[in-house]
């Protein structure tokens, strides 16, 4: 019985651990695409959609 305890004990820290681990990738991901002004997003943008329309006409 408390062998079964111990496991249980085990899974939900590292369930916890998981959970956070994830929450921390998510912040950064938000800080870098937030770090973006609204200029350099329309450029980016416009430098995919000429890269989209190239692979189209010669395609």
């Amino acid at each position: 019985m408390r062998q079964r305890m111990r496991w249980w004990k085990i899974l939900g820290v590292a369930g916890l651990a998981g959970v956070a681990a994830s929450g921390v990738v998510i912040a950064r991901a938000e800080r870098r695409r937030r770090a973006y002004t609204p200029e350099e997003i329309r450029e980016r943008l416009r430098e995919r959609h000429a890269q989209a329309s190239e692979a189209a006409d010669s395609a």
